[in-house]
């Protein structure tokens, strides 16, 4: 199917997802991961209505951020402390926040360059080994370290569930996200505002947004199969 053809598809499927958890489609933020995506690719999504991307690796967002204008970016892979200098002033949002020490060197850069950066935590939900993320038994105590940094602002969290050919095997973690993300919105701790749940993607999506996700980040879905054989 085209691009065109698969948000089409996307759009009723969150449309549907939101209804069936008591939202509205404007209430999900659709996040297209353009990993490998070429610009005249994300062009056509622009056209489309997509303007929001996400990437995994700081260098793709340097790389394409003066290729492409009137979007905003996401950095929503793991990063390291060293690339943090690459990407601060370009991303709205970070995704990918799992250590107080990655939020220092934020908080650091930002403060350096007189802004503030938007970060969720982390959460190693299905407490996978091979994935990154904080233990959620330990989410409480990262938010409220990370809220007290200067130039931080702790706007949410986000998890990568395991991957599986059936979603629904998926569901308690989505739902066991849900719960921590609420209980944490309850304390109102000072400079943290749980206004984002980013979980779910192309395999999964529908029932994250079911479950009470607010960003969901899809590639596939979206632009197709891709080689990542290129990647850089």
């Amino acid at each position: 199917m085209s691009i065109k053809e698969n948000i089409e598809k996307i759009e009723k499927n969150i449309t549907l997802a939101a209804q069936k958890s008591g939202r509205k489609r404007e209430d999900i933020l659709l996040l297209a991961v353009t990993k490998t995506v070429e610009i005249e690719r994300m062009e056509e999504a622009k056209q489309l209505g997509l303007t929001q991307f996400g990437e995994n690796k700081p260098q793709e967002i340097s790389r394409k951020y003066p290729l492409i204008d009137g979007v905003k970016w996401h950095q929503i892979g793991h990063l390291q402390t060293n690339k943090v200098k690459n990407v601060i002033d370009k991303v709205c949002l970070i995704h990918s926040v799992d250590s107080l020490k990655l939020g220092n060197e934020i908080s650091k850069r930002a403060q350096a360059l007189g802004i503030v950066s938007n970060v969720l935590v982390e959460v190693n939900i299905a407490r996978d080994e091979a994935k990154h993320g904080v233990d959620p038994n330990e989410t409480v105590t990262i938010v409220t370290q990370l809220s007290k940094l200067p130039s931080i602002c702790v706007k949410g969290l986000m998890t990568v569930a395991p991957y599986t050919p059936d979603p629904e095997e998926n569901r308690k973690y989505f739902r066991e996200m849900y719960k921590l993300y609420i209980d944490i919105g309850a304390k109102k701790y000072d400079n943290v505002s749980m206004e984002y749940l980013s979980m779910g993607m192309t395999n999964d999506y529908i029932v994250a947004i079911e479950e009470g996700a607010n960003i969901v980040r899809i590639g596939t879905g979206i632009f197709g199969q891709r080689d990542y054989t290129k990647i850089g």
